[in-house]
């Protein structure tokens, strides 16, 4: 749901004590719709995420980490010029709107003290966040907007910054209750209740009209009380951030405890309303950025896979022709033993197969325009060609399934990729590999090098899980032990997975926790238990001059287990 203007009044009312005097060190745009600002006040240091996307804007205090583009963007480099340094004076929510001003002392190239604000709009498709200066003129904004049916609401860098137009509805914020039970009273009963309030009042989310509508059983003459109930409510800013969670999922928030859903929702109560909106939005919106970051280098990897499965169609086919080969060689050589029979300008030859105990009768079709001995020398030919075709197409054949089962793994590595680095290197090892090319123009994309990811099992243990295929050959080959133990998910892509031992034997807790990362690590996460591959380091080779990931062992022993995410959280070692 978006953030409601009571909502937003809440969370004004909480931020204003932790943001009044502090001051703004740093700012960043890790995405397009996203700002991060980095605060020191009387409350600690902290970070404040503002958010102008469609379906999710909204501000509050925040505790992830988000990795910047390598370029920041323009709007980016403004904020940093006219933000850094500056002292935040006020937090406050104008004429109620579902907006946010935060009122800025700062210092102009001059030295001079100056006022500033930044004002968070967050309203649907026409989100936006405004840098005003002093003189109340734009310095720029996150949209440009230049509507030409509206010139109120033009947002361009040294216009007048003017309010959204009003709704013209009441103002839940200004209602009293006799004014309340008055409106009721002269309303249309033929309107279903929640229809009827969201069509007068501002200030009211779908989810509350439905609510109060369901507290009054969807009858007006119950409706009265519901409705004070809230006002008082709003005057008295009792407010308590509410979550809504669909089977452990979040589905929906609120500043109240909603009850329209029954059994089927559970009310969970937070500590504040930057914990309740940034852990409603945290997950959600990890996986989208990385989706949005992962599209093109999945678009290419599908597009070569697709391209490679349609040539390996092709060779298949042309594979099964040459098959054929040997019954041309054998009507060769019955027409080389029967050249006596036949002459120039017969269409077929007669004989008997000789290569059969019964000697059935057999017709060879031959070409009329061609002398016997020709004939023959043309199935030879043919035969010799379809051979030797057999022969490259055997290879190409192994070398393609070899090169599909590289890009499934990497499509797989993709989706389970989790940052831009992760990306960057897989970027990397398709450049070095052939499937992208190498960049022409501008400045080379800089890849540094992460480590493998750590676990430490229950035991002490530590098992490091490869990210992507080249990171598996440097793990398998290089940094692993001949006695550490080695798994993998048997016929599915995955991760190498290396246990540390140092020497020790594993205990079978350990084993048991490292195979089913291996499985979490893999593209068969999703599919219950799985069968796990577990051998020495000794025992595994990379044969020569196989694509990355690629290796072959021997002496290993095969277990069930399956992915366990919490687990996955629960022994990862972070930075």
């Amino acid at each position: 749901m978006p953030l409601d203007a009571i909502c937003l009044q809440a969370l004004t009312a909480e931020l204003a004590p932790q943001l009044e005097g502090a001051k703004i060190e740093k700012v960043q745009q890790p995405e397009r719709d996203l700002l991060l600002l980095s605060v020191r006040g009387k409350l600690g240091n902290g970070k404040l995420l503002v958010a102008a996307g469609t379906g999710n804007a909204r501000v509050h205090l925040t505790t992830e980490s988000m990795e910047n583009p390598a370029e920041p963007p323009m709007f980016c480099m403004l904020l940093r010029k006219h933000l850094v340094g500056a002292r935040i004076l006020s937090v406050t929510q104008p004429d109620h709107e579902r907006m946010l001003r935060f009122d800025l002392e700062s210092r102009d190239e001059m030295g001079d003290i100056a006022g500033k604000a930044l004002i968070v709009e967050m309203i649907g498709r026409s989100s936006n966040v405004v840098l005003v200066g002093a003189d109340g003129r734009i310095i720029d904004c996150l949209r440009r907007m230049d509507y030409a049916g509206d010139e109120l609401r033009r947002l361009l860098p040294g216009m007048l910054y003017r309010m959204p137009p009003a709704q013209n509805k009441r103002s839940i914020f200004e209602l009293s209750t006799d004014e309340a039970a008055s409106l009721i009273a002269s309303a249309d009963r033929s309107i279903p209740v929640d229809r009827w309030l969201l069509n007068h009042f501002s200030g009211l989310s779908p989810l509350i009209c439905r609510e109060l509508a369901y507290r009054c059983g969807d009858n007006y003459d119950a409706l009265a009380p519901e409705l004070s109930t809230l006002i008082e409510r709003i005057n008295t800013k009792k407010f308590y951030p509410t979550m809504l969670l669909d089977d452990g999922a979040p589905r929906d928030f609120s500043f109240m405890e909603i009850g329209q859903y029954g059994a089927q929702m559970e009310n969970r109560r937070c500590a504040s309303f930057s914990e309740l909106l940034d852990s409603f939005y945290a997950q959600r919106e990890r996986a989208e950025r990385q989706r949005r970051r992962s599209h093109d280098l999945l678009r290419t990897v599908r597009t070569a896979r697709d391209r490679l499965q349609r040539k390996l169609s092709l060779q298949r086919e042309e594979f099964r022709r040459t098959e054929s080969r040997d019954e041309v060689r054998k009507q060769a050589e019955l027409l080389t033993a029967n050249l006596y029979r036949v002459k120039k300008g017969d269409r077929e030859l007669c004989c008997e197969d000789y290569y059969q105990e019964d000697l059935p009768e057999i017709r060879i079709p031959l070409d009329p325009l061609k002398t016997p001995q020709q004939n023959a020398a043309a199935m030879y030919k043919e035969y010799n060609k379809l051979k030797a075709a057999a022969e490259h197409l055997r290879v190409f054949l192994a070398q393609g399934e070899q090169q599909l089962d590289y890009l499934e793994s990497v499509l797989d590595q993709i989706e389970r990729a989790e940052s831009e680095k992760d990306l960057a290197e897989l970027r990397r090892e398709l450049t070095e590999t052939g499937y992208l090319k190498k960049q022409k123009k501008g400045k080379p994309e800089k890849v540094k090098a992460q480590g493998p990811l750590r676990y430490c099992s229950d035991d002490g243990f530590e098992i490091l899980v490869g990210r992507n295929n080249i990171q598996n050959d440097e793990l398998t080959t290089k940094t692993a032990r001949r006695t550490d133990y080695w798994l993998h998910t048997q016929k599915v892509h995955g991760s190498h997975v290396i246990i540390r031992c140092e020497g020790e034997e594993p205990p079978v807790r350990t084993i048991e926790q490292a195979a089913s990362l291996a499985v979490y690590h893999s593209q068969g996460r999703d599919g219950g238990k799985i069968p796990v591959d577990l051998t020495m380091i000794r025992f595994v080779r990379k044969p020569s001059g196989s694509l990355p990931g690629k290796v072959i062992y021997t002496d290993y022993q095969t277990l069930l287990s399956q992915a366990d995410e919490v687990l996955a959280e629960r022994l990862r070692q972070k930075k």
